[in-house]
């Protein structure tokens, strides 16, 4: 990452790779999500260290960690919580589900219907959930890191379009390379890293950082970049549906997080660049043709990127 990186976020990212080798990217796109009031869809093969990514990280910010292992059997009810009725006390009774937390990682997401998948949406989208009419407000931060295996692995249901967009960042982790799997190695045969992990800044902080992200400085000239990558989105001649307002919102609020953390109180066009591929590629939807010629999304947005003029005006106060 570019610029020296505020000493808070340091903290935080040097306490992740006590337990992460190699991964310091997703743990740093990680953080973007978390502190720009996003959410996370890893994909990738099993056995990579995905979810101890997010314990990793909910442990490092004091969070309240919670675990949903979503199978074809999961019930809606089995992830927002259930009314029960309490006959001492003559009325029902909310029952939390695993929504009710912090940090929640959704395992393996397309394991399970698209019925219980959109469970997750209203408490993605709105910090709440609605079970039998009343509805119970989810504490802030509030992220979801969801996982999921390629849909080419047998058993998987695509994710709906509409869900989809609700995530702000989707990325791969990737297999580690040969010296960072020996290090994998070497660590697995002590007591695994995340038993001894301790927290390095509290919910307080981590909620005064996500004010002071709001606070970092874009210049029209970037809203203006922003809304130029989209909208060359829309008419690109291989895609079908582009970026959405959504999409531009997502990458503006990103790009604060991304220069809050890289040391500044603006935001300048690299960070946009970066995040443009992470942010906008889950979001497009490919003509047919272009998906039997095998290009792909990311491919798309780095094409955009490349032909949309960067502004180059002064962009500080």
């Amino acid at each position: 990452m570019r610029s020296e990186m505020n000493p808070t976020i340091e903290r935080i990212l040097q306490n992740i790779e006590k337990v992460m080798t190699g991964k310091r990217n997703v743990a740093e796109l990680s953080l973007v999500a978390l502190l720009s009031g996003g959410h996370v869809l890893l994909e990738d093969v099993p056995g990579v260290g995905k979810t101890m990514m997010v314990r990793a990280l909910a442990k490092s910010v004091s969070a309240e960690f919670r675990r949903i292992q979503f199978t074809p059997d999961l019930l809606p009810s089995d992830v927002t919580g259930v009314s029960i009725y309490n006959p001492r006390e003559m009325e029902f009774q909310f029952r939390a589900g695993p929504i009710i937390g912090n940090i929640i990682l959704a395992d393996e997401i397309n394991r399970t219907s698209p019925k219980t998948q959109s469970a997750l949406l209203e408490g993605m989208e709105e910090s709440s959930v609605t079970v039998d009419g009343v509805t119970h407000e989810l504490e802030s931060p509030f992220f979801v890191m969801a996982t999921q295996n390629p849909i080419e692995y047998e058993g998987t249901y695509p994710l709906p379009e509409a869900q989809l967009d609700r995530f702000l960042l989707k990325m791969k982790m990737g297999y580690p390379d040969l010296d960072e799997e020996i290090e994998v190695l070497s660590r697995a045969q002590k007591v695994p890293p995340i038993d001894d992990l301790q927290p390095v800044v509290s919910l307080e902080e981590l909620r005064k950082l996500k004010k002071e992200i709001k606070e970092v400085y874009v210049d029209d000239s970037i809203k203006r970049y922003i809304v130029d990558l989209a909208s060359m989105t829309r008419v690109h001649s291989s895609v079908y549906l582009g970026v959405s307002p959504r999409g531009s919102i997502s990458l503006m609020k990103a790009s604060q997080a991304l220069a809050f953390m890289s040391g500044r109180d603006f935001v300048i066009p690299d960070d946009v660049q970066y995040l443009a591929p992470f942010v906008f590629a889950h979001r497009i939807i490919l003509k047919s043709e272009a998906r039997f010629e095998g290009i792909e999304a990311e491919e798309v947005v780095n094409r955009v990127i490349a032909r949309v003029p960067v502004p180059v005006q002064r962009l500080v106060k």
